[in-house]
C-alpha cells in the first residue's frame, strides 16, 4: 500500500476509535453542550427584555436580541464543546496510549487526525442542537442567501478545527484530564467577554480593547453579518486569520509534543 493509502486507512481506524469512545461516554458532551444551551434560554427568558437595551438605538425587543445572541452562542458552542477534545487526549496520554501508538507501525497523524475530525463531527452535531434550540425559541435569518449560509458554515467548521488542535494541545500538554479540562476554561470564558451578548463599543472604554483583540468577536460579528445582514467590515479577514493562526499553533504544538522522546 502507498503512504498515502496507509494514512488514510489509519486515520479511518482512529477515527473510528474516537466516535466509539464518544458513544459509548455522551455524558461528557452532553454536559459541555448544556452550557451554551442553558446561557441561551437564560440570557432569551431572564434578561432578553433587558439585555435588548444595550443593542441598536435601545428600541430593540426580546426577538431582536435573539437574532443578535444566536450567533454569538453557536461560537460558544464550539469553544465549550471541543474541552472534550483536550479531556479525550489527556486521557489516552494518562493512560499509556499514546506512547504505545508511539511505537505502532501506524501513520503517526492518524492519531491526531482521529481526534480532530472526530471533535469537528461532534462540534457540527452540538451546533446543529444548539441551532435548532435557537430556532425554537424564535431565531430567524430570511435574509440570508444561499451563499451566506454556505460561508456561515465554512466560518464555523474553520473554528472548531483550529479551537480542536489548541484543544488537542492543551491534552497533550497537561498531566490528567482534569487539568486538560482547567486549561481550556478560556475556550467557554473568551465567549464571555466578547460581543456575543452585547455589542463591543457599549462596554466600559478599558474593557473594550479584551472583547475587540480576541478570536470570538471577529467570528461572531462575521457570523452575524452573514446571517442577519449586519456590517462585517475587516472582521471576515480577521476571523479567517484567526483560524489559521490558531490551527498552525495547534498543530505545531501538538506535534512538537507527540513527536519528542519520552522521558
Amino acid at each position: 500500500m502507498s503512504t498515502l493509502s496507509l494514512a488514510v486507512r489509519d486515520s479511518a481506524t482512529m477515527l473510528r476509535r474516537n466516535l466509539l469512545h464518544a458513544r459509548r461516554y455522551p455524558s461528557l458532551t452532553l454536559n459541555l453542550l448544556l452550557t451554551p444551551v442553558m446561557l441561551l434560554l437564560l440570557f432569551v427568558y431572564i434578561f432578553g427584555d433587558v439585555m435588548s437595551a444595550g443593542i441598536g438605538d435601545g428600541g430593540a425587543d426580546r426577538s431582536e436580541y435573539i437574532a443578535y445572541l444566536v450567533p454569538g452562542i453557536l461560537l460558544m458552542t464550539i469553544g465549550s464543546t471541543v474541552i472534550g477534545a483536550a479531556v479525550s487526549v489527556a486521557t489516552d496520554m494518562n493512560e499509556g496510549i499514546i506512547a504505545r501508538f508511539r511505537t505502532m507501525a501506524i501513520h503517526r497523524g492518524s492519531v491526531f487526525i482521529g481526534h480532530v475530525v472526530g471533535s469537528v463531527l461532534q462540534v457540527l452535531a452540538s451546533l446543529v442542537l444548539v441551532g435548532a434550540v435557537g430556532v425554537a425559541i424564535g431565531f430567524r435569518s430570511t435574509d440570508a442567501t444561499a451563499l451566506e449560509w454556505l460561508a456561515a458554515f465554512g466560518l464555523l467548521a474553520l473554528f472548531a478545527l483550529a479551537l480542536t488542535w489548541i484543544a488537542v494541545g492543551m491534552g497533550m500538554a497537561s498531566p490528567n484530564a482534569e487539568a486538560a479540562g482547567n486549561m481550556a476554561m478560556p475556550l467557554i470564558l473568551l465567549p464571555l467577554i466578547s460581543s456575543a451578548f452585547i455589542p463591543a463599543d457599549t462596554m466600559p472604554g478599558w474593557f473594550q480593547p479584551i472583547a475587540e483583540y480576541q478570536p470570538f468577536t471577529p467570528a461572531i460579528e462575521t457570523l452575524r453579518g452573514l446571517l442577519l445582514g449586519t456590517e462585517i467590515g475587516h472582521n471576515g479577514w480577521l476571523a479567517v486569520a484567526w483560524c489559521l493562526g490558531l490551527a498552525a499553533l495547534g498543530y505545531y504544538w501538538s506535534t512538537s509534543q507527540f513527536n519528542r522522546d519520552t522521558k
